[in-house]
C-alpha cells in the first residue's frame, strides 16, 4: 500500500522527486504521442470526404482534445506516486471541469459554424435569416450555460467555497429567494431571447422600426439586441423590450414593400395628365418590380390637394431609390408642364392698394 505523502514537510527527496518527473514526463509523450496518432487518422479520413465540415469540426475540437488527453495521462501517472498525486490533484480536482467546458464551448462553436456553413448554400433570404437568428441565440443560450455550470464546478473543487455552498443549502429558502432576485434581470432576459429564437419576431437582417430608429438588425445577444441605421449609428434595444412593446419590422416575410410619395399641389392643377406621366415614368423604371403603381387625391382643402402616388419594389433599398428618384422626376415635370399646380403664398387685394395708384 502506498504511503501518504505530506507536503508540509519541508525536506526534499530527490529521489521521489525525479521519479514524480519522470511519471509527468512519461505520461505527457505518452498522451501526445496518442494524440498525434488518433488525429493523423481522422484527418486522412476526413481528407477523403468533399465536404468541407469535417475539417471544421476537427480543427475546433484538436486543441481542447490535446489537453485533457494530457491531463487524463497525468491523473493516471499521479495514481501510481504519492508525491506526484498530492501536488497534482488540488490542480487536477480544478482544471478537468474546465477542460470539460472547454470541449463542449468548442464542440457548441463547431457545430454553429456548420450551420452557419450550410446556410450559405440556402437561396430564401428569408429562410437565411431565420435560421442565422435561431443559431446565434440558442448557441449563446448553449454557451451561456456551460459558462455557468463549468465555474460551478470549478469553484466547488475549492474547500473554502464548498463550505460556502454547504452552509446556503442550509438555509435553501432564503437563498433561493435572494439569487431569484438578484438573477431576475438575467433570467427575463435569457427567456426572452429564447422567445426570440422560437416566434421570430424579428431575426438577423430584418429591417425594423424601434422607439421612432430605422434600421437593421446586426447583432441579437441574450441581454440586448443592435439595430445599425442609414447613418452608421448603433441603437442598443434591451431584448425584453421586443416582447414588451410593439415594433415595425418591414422584412417580416419578405422585402417586398409599397411606398407612398405624397405631392401637395394647388387645386388648380390638372390630375389626368400628373397621372399619365406618372405611369409613364414608373413603367420605365428599372427599380420598379410591376406590382404597384397608383395615384390617388388623398386630400382636398381649399387652397391645397394632396395626390398620394403608390410605387412597389422588390427590396426595401431599391424602393427608397425608387421613391426619390420619383419624388424629384414629378417635381420637375410639373415646373415645365404645370408651373401653376406648384403652390404659392398669394396675397389678392380687389381694384389694388390705394398707395400703389397714388404712386402711379
Amino acid at each position: 500500500m502506498l504511503e501518504r505523502y505530506d507536503p508540509r514537510n519541508l525536506s526534499i527527496d530527490w529521489a521521489a522527486t525525479g521519479e514524480a518527473a519522470i511519471f509527468v514526463g512519461f505520461a505527457v509523450l505518452v498522451a501526445w504521442l496518442l494524440y498525434r496518432i488518433a488525429f493523423a487518422i481522422l484527418i486522412r479520413l476526413v481528407a477523403k470526404s468533399e465536404s468541407s465540415i469535417d475539417d471544421l469540426i476537427i480543427q475546433r475540437i484538436r486543441h481542447p482534445i490535446k489537453w485533457s488527453a494530457i491531463a487524463i495521462a497525468v491523473t493516471i501517472a499521479a495514481q501510481n506516486d504519492p508525491l506526484l498525486a498530492s501536488y497534482w490533484e488540488p490542480v487536477g480536482q480544478f482544471l478537468r471541469p474546465a477542460l470539460l467546458g472547454w470541449i463542449a464551448y468548442s464542440l457548441v462553436k463547431a457545430f454553429s459554424a456548420v450551420l452557419e456553413l450550410r446556410l450559405d448554400q440556402a437561396v430564401d433570404p428569408v429562410a437565411v435569416r431565420s435560421r442565422r437568428t435561431r443559431i446565434a441565440i440558442l448557441s449563446r443560450t448553449a454557451i451561456f450555460a456551460i459558462v455557468v455550470i463549468t465555474v460551478g464546478l470549478m469553484l466547488l473543487t475549492i474547500p473554502s467555497v464548498r463550505a460556502i455552498g454547504t452552509t446556503l443549502l442550509a438555509s435553501a429558502g432564503l437563498a433561493a429567494l435572494a439569487i431569484g432576485a438578484a438573477a431576475q434581470p438575467a433570467l427575463k432576459s435569457l427567456i426572452a431571447g429564447l422567445q426570440i429564437a422560437i416566434t421570430e419576431p424579428l431575426r438577423l437582417g430584418d429591417l425594423v422600426v424601434i422607439d421612432g430608429h430605422t434600421g437593421r438588425v446586426e447583432e441579437i445577444h441574450m441581454a440586448f439586441i443592435i439595430v445599425r441605421t442609414w447613418d452608421e449609428r448603433a441603437i442598443v434595444v434591451p431584448t425584453s423590450q421586443i416582447l414588451d412593446q410593439s415594433f415595425e419590422n418591414w422584412s417580416r416575410t419578405n422585402e417586398k414593400l409599397t411606398g407612398p410619395v405624397m405631392l401637395h399641389l394647388d387645386p388648380i392643377a390638372e390630375v389626368a395628365p400628373i397621372r399619365a406621366e406618372f405611369e409613364r415614368w414608373v413603367g420605365e423604371h428599372e427599380l420598379w418590380d410591376g406590382r404597384t403603381a397608383e395615384v390617388l387625391m388623398t386630400d382636398a382643402y381649399p387652397e391645397s390637394i394632396a395626390l398620394r402616388l403608390s410605387v412597389s419594389a422588390a427590396t426595401i433599398g431599391n424602393l427608397w431609390r425608387l421613391r426619390c428618384a420619383l419624388r424629384e422626376h414629378m417635381l420637375d415635370w410639373l415646373r415645365e408642364n404645370q408651373e401653376q399646380a406648384l403652390i404659392r403664398h398669394r396675397l389678392e387685394l380687389p381694384g389694388g392698394h390705394p398707395k400703389a395708384e397714388e404712386a402711379i
